[in-house]
């Protein structure tokens, strides 16, 4: 409730005073505007604990942004993943910034039929697209390229259905709440340099199981594999890209996975999907721009995905 609304009501119990007019009435409804008052500055809980019917109003807000790839500046146009974002942002809420990894965040609900407005939706395996449930079959999404922010009919079985707002999180200020939007766990201790992927993954926002996957994809773990084409290290960095992105020695595993984690963060952020920012890393950013989407070369489309198995599976 805002307080707009709490004064409108105070004003609506002010009225009701006034036409009782009796001296025992005006101090038995103080009592009640009291007791009333309290609850509409609590109903909805504090600041940080909003209803799933604020997340939605707080999307329309949106509707008509153009699509923009990558985008999370309404300023400038909103992805399917970065209107998400941006929404639970406003009430508060730290979500991960891929569709993949909000698909994971808060509780599940195990059918459309009992969603509620507010929760997120999710589709494809894996999961390429999201949105926001509104109610009555339909939901506020970022469709596609040449699109708008827009409500439209859930005409797909979703694959997730998340409930962040009362998932168990009193405030998502909170260490409680902060762990429920995490990015999926940590790489288990049996995994080659999970330290590493577990500290990198939480210094720049990148899930520890995508690095451990990318890691077993490029080399099996080896901190000292080259390629034929001249990559290096467990994360196969060419000699370029590990300079540009301040790695000395691609051959070091910590050096490494911290430049691969740099590296796959800002370009999940420039594609705003994990399953074309792992294009990009096989195959350039360049490849990925060109064909708009996972360019049609059959070992990026297998990197891409083995590399999701991969993380799934761990």
């Amino acid at each position: 409730m805002t307080v707009l609304d709490v004064t409108g009501r105070i004003q609506q119990i002010q009225s009701q005073l006034t036409a009782l007019g009796t001296s025992s009435a005006a101090t038995t409804s103080a009592t009640d505007f009291s007791s009333t008052l309290d609850a509409a500055t609590t109903t909805t809980g504090a600041a940080g604990d909003p209803t799933g019917d604020q997340v939605v109003t707080d999307a329309r807000q949106y509707l008509g942004i153009p699509y923009v790839w990558g985008g999370t500046d309404p300023a400038k146009g909103l992805d399917c993943s970065g209107l998400v974002q941006r929404v639970y942002a406003d009430l508060g809420y730290d979500l991960p910034r891929v569709s993949y990894q909000q698909a994971k965040v808060g509780t599940a609900v195990p059918s459309l039929a009992q969603a509620q407005p507010g929760d997120i939706l999710a589709f494809g395996s894996p999961v390429h697209h999201v949105g926001i449930y509104i109610g009555d079959n339909k939901m506020i999404e970022a469709p596609h390229t040449g699109t708008q922010v827009r409500v439209s009919e859930v005409d797909e079985t979703p694959t997730a259905i998340r409930r962040v707002i009362g998932s168990g999180s009193t405030s998502p200020s909170t260490a409680a709440a902060r762990a429920s939007l995490s990015l999926g766990g940590t790489v288990p201790a049996s995994v080659p340099y999970a330290r590493l992927f577990n500290r990198a993954g939480s210094t720049y926002g990148v899930a520890p199981t995508l690095l451990a996957a990318v890691a077993r994809q490029e080399s099996g773990y080896r901190a000292d594999a080259v390629s034929s084409a001249g990559a290096q290290g467990m994360m196969q960095l060419m000699p370029g890209t590990a300079r540009s992105l301040g790695v000395r020695d691609a051959f070091d595993p910590a050096q490494a996975v911290d430049g691969a984690a740099r590296m796959l963060r800002d370009l999940t952020n420039r594609f705003g999907n994990t399953s074309l920012a792992l294009a990009a890393y096989n195959a350039g950013p360049g490849a990925v721009l060109k064909y708009d989407g996972i360019p049609p070369y059959p070992e990026t489309q297998r990197y891409v995905k083995n590399v999701l198995a991969l993380q799934e599976a761990m």
